[in-house]
């Protein structure tokens, strides 16, 4: 979609690229080459443009996750004496087994080793190295390395992107977070995050469950940091300093948005006030390809050169939602959103980027495969619109709202969910109805997929362009699309509005999920009619500054500036500094109370 976008944002987009991949510096507010030559935006785009976008979104798998080519392996290998003659070996006394074979026979050397002697053979295991068939994924730009932004020792690729995400989140609103903190209580804080992979790598559950086996010892850090709930855990701990509700609801790859629902429960009962929500997965481990390989989920070289007829593969479009596809393209990714009631929203001055008003979730009942469709998405996609109708009108669903379709670029995937949406499409009556599919960009981030999602439908309400799926020269023959529209190109919508957009997911064992998502001309329109013109006005007139503090933000971003938010250690709160009362308690370091509640839903059931 960049080549779409105004040469403003393109440029500025490529120059903070360029600055996260090492590909540029900055002296002094200046962009400048290797060789230390200053640099315009233009001059940057010129330059720099093909070898960032190259080095983004789905591509070959870089060697800073696998070799591909020479994945490792172990091999059985059987071993026996030559002619019949007993086998033999020196080694180290220190590095015999516990407790010693009854075939082995033991001979003391110099120097601590000794000589082996086994009757019969003997199983052992070598290195090896395999070609992998899946070689291409969704990956952060190459030489950016979040990890590098903060201390980050011993900290799985999943949680730095957590903390580096949820910092940019944070610092993008435009308020000072301490401000945002003293207006509500210390409970009224929510976050809902995690992966539902966990932490594979070496510093989670990766080496935790490899170092048993590769002869090495667990350290104390791989099993609490590979938990699946850790990325809530560290923003709390680390980015927020919340004591107030968290936690994380895995649903496959509909989790994102089983917690947007949580964030809209909390904040639609009370209980919250302003909800972090989103997901981080690092899933490019040789497991977990091999784990969905073997499932014949993804997309393999061999896969991608039949479905592109040529012996040579472009890897680049290798995610291929609605055409002619092989499988879908693992990714990682981390989104993050914040989410306020709108009367704190329109307090403080929030910049209002769209409102989440539903979410609904269904499961699939029987099934005779716990990774094929079922019904569930019917019921979540269905429910949504009917919801949405009653915000806008049917004529205003109809006319204004599009699909973030899941996309995955499995053949299933592409005709059993254009089924659904054009069956749904025609029991609304929408014609033409708008389908995008974020996946042919960024490949499937698993937990975070419908993330990528929303964040893709925010980018449409913002800029005014419907991204293409531009991995793919047709839709396939049989897909669904009688009452769809289904693009390769970009649409710029002009003076077309927008209100509503239809966040879709499908996940292993029938966690479906749809989410509507209201532009912020929508919203807008409706907080004017719920809190008067003068409340509105008051809140346009606040808004500049805060509109002002996150263009500050972004700039400093470009220029590689991210300040990222790690307090490891400091502003402990002091349990005994805690004051307790009847009617709530008041917690160090935070200036309102915690008010106790009334609970009024038993009072019928009372004396």
């Amino acid at each position: 979609m960049i080549e779409t976008l105004d040469a403003q944002s393109r440029q500025e987009t490529l120059a903070g690229l360029a600055v996260l991949m090492k590909r540029i510096t900055v002296v002094d507010g200046q962009y400048r080459s290797p060789e230390g030559e200053p640099l315009t935006l233009a001059e940057i785009e010129s330059r720099y443009a093909r070898e960032i976008l190259d080095s983004t979104l789905v591509r070959r798998i870089e060697k800073q996750h696998l070799d591909v080519d020479a994945a490792y392996w172990q091999k059985n290998l059987s071993l026996a004496g030559v002619d019949g003659q007993p086998l033999g070996f020196v080694t180290s006394r220190k590095q015999l087994p516990e407790p010693l074979p009854a075939s082995w026979s033991v001979e003391p050397l110099d120097n601590g080793e000794v000589r082996v002697t086994l009757e019969g053979g003997v199983d052992v295991r070598v290195d090896s190295y395999r070609e992998l068939p899946v070689k291409s994924a969704g990956q952060l730009p190459t030489g950016f390395e979040p990890g590098e932004l903060y201390n980050s020792r011993f900290h799985p690729r999943g949680l730095q992107m957590s903390v580096v995400a949820a910092t940019d989140a944070i610092r993008s609103i435009g308020l000072p977070w301490k401000s945002i903190v003293d207006h509500i209580q210390p409970d009224e804080i929510a976050v809902f995050s995690g992966s539902i992979m966990s932490q594979l790598d070496e510093n989670g559950f990766g080496g935790l469950m490899q170092s048993r086996l590769k002869g090495g010892r667990v350290s104390a850090k791989q099993l609490p940091l590979g938990l699946n709930t850790m990325p809530a855990d560290f923003i709390n701990a680390y980015v927020l300093g919340s004591v107030g509700t968290t936690g994380s609801v895995t649903g496959a790859c509909a989790t994102f948005l089983y917690n947007l629902q949580k964030g809209i429960e909390c904040i639609t009962s009370g209980r919250a006030r302003v909800v972090l929500v989103g997901n981080a997965e690092a899933p490019i481990t040789q497991e977990c390809i091999e784990g969905y390989g073997a499932m014949g989920a993804l997309a393999t070289e061999e896969g991608l050169r039949q479905v592109g007829g040529r012996e040579d593969v472009d890897f680049r479009r290798a995610s291929r939602p609605f055409g002619e596809n092989c499988g879908f393209t693992l990714a990682e990714s981390s989104q993050y959103i914040v989410l306020m009631d709108d009367a704190l929203a329109l307090e403080l001055g929030a910049d209002i980027h769209g409102a989440a008003t539903d979410v609904f979730i269904n499961a699939d009942g029987f099934k005779k495969s716990i990774s094929a469709p079922g019904p569930g998405n019917y019921l979540t996609l269905a429910k949504a619109v009917a919801a949405a109708s009653q915000l806008v009108g049917i004529e205003g669903v109809r006319e204004r709202s599009f699909v973030h379709a899941h996309g995955s670029s499995t053949p299933a995937n592409r005709v059993t969910e254009s089924e659904l949406l054009d069956r749904v499409a025609g029991a609304f009556g929408i014609e033409g109805w708008p389908i995008a599919a974020v996946k042919a960009f960024v490949g499937h981030s698993l937990a975070t997929a419908s993330g990528d999602q929303v964040i893709a439908a925010l980018g449409t309400f913002k800029y005014g362009i419907l991204p293409g799926i531009k991995t793919i020269d047709r839709v396939a023959d049989d897909v669904f699309r009688e009452h769809l529209s289904l693009s390769t190109r970009d649409l710029v919508l002009g003076d077309r509005q927008m209100d509503v957009c239809f966040i879709n997911s499908k996940g292993f064992g029938g966690n479906n999920a749809t989410g509507v998502i209201l532009s912020p001309r929508q919203t807008e329109k409706m907080l004017k009619k719920r809190h008067g013109e003068a409340a509105f006005a008051a809140y346009l007139a606040k808004r500049e500054q805060t509109r002002a503090n996150a263009e500050e933000y972004d700039r400093n971003a470009r220029l590689g500036q991210l300040d990222i938010i790690y307090n490891f250690g400091n502003d402990l709160i002091d349990d005994q500094q805690i004051e307790l009362g009847t009617d709530g308690i008041q917690v160090p370091g935070f200036s309102q109370p915690l008010r106790f509640r009334k609970d009024e839903r038993f009072a019928d059931m009372l004396d």
